[in-house]
């Protein structure tokens, strides 16, 4: 099959009448964007993963989800469709298996897909076509998915499910070690160039901008599994700065500092932390504290001095200028 044939406009028209008649949209043209993902969920937290490299630019887009409701990855010859549709399918009670069975029964050209799902019951649903590019294949687990395909070698969704299985931490660790074991051996054959990796709450708040408790990408990058690692990192230390902050708010300085200085570790040389850890602190009376931490950040940026007599327009500094000359004084 060509590539401007598979370039055609047939893919997902309708759902088949073993999950019901659920509406759906017409097909989008898909494309080659082949790569190793994961899809996960944590059991204890409710939490869904998911987590993508490719050579292809902006491969955020293949990966789906929703909070309380589930995960899809869908790869190779893509068709997006497949994301929203699994996720509204889950959505309405299906499984994550009766939404991917009904949606590659109404796709003529399912042979060149890669699809993974996971629901909130923990159910899992994967297939790989079988004119997906070699090397293609997948692996399941409890809680989790990974597949691949064009692949250097035929090792890479083995070595992801060792990763994500042995390795500690939360859903984000894990996912970027299994990413991590798959370009160790080898990844895609073309290289690399984006990466992406989201995670969404247990329960869904109705907002959605805050059931996204992480939503790091890469579009284009030499090495974007190194940036997406350092993208987490910064991610984790504005979590520790809020959390500095929830500790001064409760007059814990000891647990803020070691909050503060466990972003610092995380994000070193960023000033932006060092900054408002200094600004909280002086709203909360702490001037003394506060002023090491300002005449640190100068330093770093003279900019930064002359932000600070701007705050108190803005509430965010007492309106005290002895105490302005005070801070950028240091």
């Amino acid at each position: 099959m060509t590539k401007a044939a598979l370039m055609l406009s047939t893919g997902i028209l309708a759902a088949t009448s073993a999950v019901a008649a659920d509406p759906v949209e017409p097909a989008q043209p898909f494309h080659p964007v082949t790569t190793f993902s994961i899809v996960c969920y944590d059991s204890a937290t409710g939490q869904f993963g998911a987590a993508v490299q490719s050579h292809w630019f902006k491969v955020a887009d293949v990966i789906w989800l929703e909070a309380g409701v589930g995960a899809v990855a869908t790869q190779s010859w893509t068709d997006l469709a497949y994301g929203p549709l699994g996720l509204d399918m889950m959505h309405n009670g299906r499984t994550a298996q009766q939404a991917l069975a009904g949606l590659l029964a109404s796709d003529a050209n399912n042979a060149v897909r890669q699809v993974a799902m996971i629901d909130a019951r923990g159910v899992i649903a994967t297939h790989t076509g079988a004119k997906c590019i070699p090397e293609a294949g997948h692996h399941q687990g409890a809680n989790y998915s990974v597949q691949a395909n064009l692949m250097r070698n035929n090792t890479v969704w083995d070595a992801m499910a060792v990763a994500f299985e042995t390795t500690e931490g939360d859903l984000a660790d894990r996912m970027m070690a299994a990413l991590e074991a798959a370009q160790g051996q080898g990844g895609d054959i073309r290289g690399m160039q984006s990466a992406a990796m989201v995670v969404v709450a247990g329960e869904p708040t109705g907002v959605v901008w805050k059931d996204r408790l992480l939503d790091i990408r890469v579009d284009d990058h030499p090495e974007p599994l190194k940036e997406l690692r350092r993208l987490l990192n910064i991610s984790r230390a504005y979590d520790k700065m809020d959390e500095g902050d929830e500790h001064i708010a409760a007059a814990e300085y000891d647990q803020a500092a070691e909050a503060y200085a466990e972003a610092n570790r995380l994000a070193p040389g960023n000033p932006e932390i060092l900054f408002w850890h200094a600004v909280t602190l002086v709203t909360v009376g702490e001037v003394e504290r506060s002023l090491p931490i300002f005449k640190q950040v100068f330093e770093m940026d003279d900019s930064w001095r002359e932000l600070v007599p701007r705050l108190p327009a803005a509430d965010m500094l007492p309106n005290d200028k002895k105490l302005i000359e005070q801070i950028v004084s240091q």
